[in-house]
């Protein structure tokens, strides 16, 4: 037997009546990707209220790098609860805090003197980072990239890309915002060999500071270096060294957003050391404290200290049951064998889907790095519509079969998967192969 176990259909009748009471008492706007409820969970292995048994390949989103339910990481919780659960950095000091903050100064990219701010969540995070860039450049405009996603907030909904999923109706947005293209390697321009492809993005980097916004009025440059909802795009790593040659030029701040692609997930600590880029600032949050509600900003000393005394505050930001959970997830994480298992996982990911490529074409690309990987689905190879229903559809499938999955992508045509980074072989491919079939399913459906 596998490590799937169903004894219901998915939804059985307990999610069932969960999902009917969520329907009358939670906001129509919060999407649920899989229709069911939750009782435990446990490393990659989720149990619902039916006893169904299925596989975690989302994680929250990214947010379960060291898996669910750790011992480690629920022992210090557990014993931190017992002493305090609150204290509000704004008002006292903690121990848990400072530590995170000297683990995070040490282990981010850079040899220089470092300081860092915890937050709650990502988008509290990234607009940190925004308030800390402006304070220390005395400047207002921020740059970021087709594809970006920074948070739900009204600035981080700004310096957001996808407009009908996370914008539409939310306006006004935040001024001072410039969107500039992103390479996207799978969607080179028709007639173009990748290296122009390239080439004309770097070249219209320069030409950004001419035709939007000039350089002395720019704060910082925020990227992911492996963009995330936008579809698990990894970044040129000459476009990452273009963007630190001209923020070195100009003084401009280079921000890396490693909210989805940090901590282990791409087989490195952060996915920006593939490039060798150092950046000024990285933001952080998801799998730093293994689930936990516990984002970061971390970077140059001088930056950190720019604001004035009292200008960065978080009721909940650097919460010690947050913090504790963060020392043992980063603990878990910076280990040689976790970055060796995240890279496994791309190794195994295209080895099961791309000789599936061949015999389904609409299966366009598979991509990524380390334990963060996608499939982008598309209606013909050559144009590379994209074809979201395929990978919606293939996601049901998925689910009914025992594996819990999201989409992604900026047309939200890709399945995603972000295990756990040291999720154990034989259930990765367990679910690979639950994967593998809805995709076959769905294609002799949709042909």
């Amino acid at each position: 037997m596998g490590y799937i176990q169903l004894k219901t259909d998915i939804p059985g009748p307990n999610s069932q009546a969960l999902l009917k009471r969520r329907a009358d008492a939670v906001t129509s706007a919060l999407y649920q990707s899989v229709a069911i409820a939750v009782k435990r969970a446990s490393g990659s292995l989720v149990e619902d209220v039916d006893g169904n048994v299925l596989l975690d390949f989302a994680g929250g989103i990214g947010a379960l790098g060291v898996g669910h339910t750790p011992e480690p990481l629920v022992d210090a919780v557990k014993a931190q609860a017992e002493q305090l659960i609150h204290g509000c950095s704004i008002v006292v000091n903690y121990e848990p805090y400072v530590q995170v903050c000297e683990m995070l100064n040490e282990i981010t990219p850079g040899s220089f003197a470092k300081k860092s701010y915890l937050s709650n969540g990502g988008a509290e995070a990234v607009e940190s980072a925004v308030k800390f860039a402006r304070a220390y450049t005395k400047r207002d405009a921020i740059i970021v990239f087709e594809g970006a996603f920074h948070g739900r907030s009204n600035l981080t909904m700004s310096m957001t890309s996808k407009y009908s999923l996370f914008k539409k109706g939310f306006g006004p947005f935040a001024p001072e915002v410039y969107r500039l293209h992103m390479p996207n390697m799978y969607r080179t321009p028709k007639g173009m060999t990748q290296e122009a492809y390239l080439e004309w993005s770097l070249w219209n980097l320069e030409n950004a500071f001419e035709a939007h916004v000039d350089p002395s009025s720019v704060a910082a440059i925020a990227i992911e270096p492996v963009v995330g909802e936008g579809g698990f795009i990894p970044v040129p790593p000459e476009f990452l060294q273009k963007i630190r040659a001209l923020c070195d030029q100009h003084g401009i701040i280079m921000v890396a957003d490693e909210i989805q692609s940090g901590f282990g997930r791409t087989g490195k600590l952060f996915s920006i050391e593939h490039s060798g880029v150092v950046p000024d600032l990285v933001i952080m949050a998801k799998s730093m404290a293994g689930g936990m509600p516990l984002s970061a900003v971390t970077g140059r000393a001088e930056i950190l200290d720019a604001p004035h005394l009292g200008g960065m505050g978080s009721t909940y930001g650097g919460n010690p049951l947050a913090c504790v959970a963060a020392i043992e997830a980063i603990k878990h994480i910076n280990q040689p064998k976790t970055l060796e298992a995240a890279q496994r996982v791309e190794q195994i990911t295209r080895e099961v889907f791309e000789p599936l490529q061949k015999e389904i074409p609409t299966l366009g690309d598979v991509r990524g790095m380390g334990a963060m990987m996608v499939l982008e689905f598309v209606k013909d190879p050559e144009t590379k519509e994209p074809w979201p229903d395929f990978a919606i559809n293939a996601i049901e499938k998925s689910s009914k079969h025992g594996v819990i999955l999201i989409r992604a992508g900026l047309y939200s045509n890709c399945i995603r998967f972000l295990p756990q980074l040291d999720i154990p072989e034989d259930q990765l491919r367990e679910g690979y192969e639950v994967v593998a079939n809805a995709i076959c399913e769905t294609h002799q459906e949709f042909s």
